[in-house]
């Protein structure tokens, strides 16, 4: 089955710190675990097009939850940090 874009990116990160990094021109998402740096820049420029400069990522471990007696994990996910060139800035973000 073929990957396509909107497969890699699953959704975008919002919080404080992440709107910090929006005035550095850096955009936050969750991406499919086996996604690459590659296919990340790729999707990110054909969904919104932009022109990526760096793309950064990290894998998050999920964290071991207790419910009584029960024990479970969340799911491990990989996030990722997405540069732009200056002038260039995603529109979906901007009310946020």
């Amino acid at each position: 089955m073929e990957k396509t874009f909107r497969d890699i990116l699953i959704r975008p990160v919002i919080t404080e710190k992440t709107s910090n990094l929006m005035q550095d021109n850096k955009y936050t998402f969750i991406v499919a675990l086996k996604a690459n740096k590659v296919e990340i820049r790729q999707a990110v420029e054909k969904i919104f097009k932009v022109k990526v400069l760096d793309v950064n990522t990290i894998r998050v471990m999920g964290k071991m939850k207790r419910m009584g007696r029960t024990q479970g994990k969340r799911p491990d996910y990989k996030k990722a940090i997405v540069k732009l060139a200056p002038g260039e800035s995603i529109e979906f973000f901007e009310g946020v």
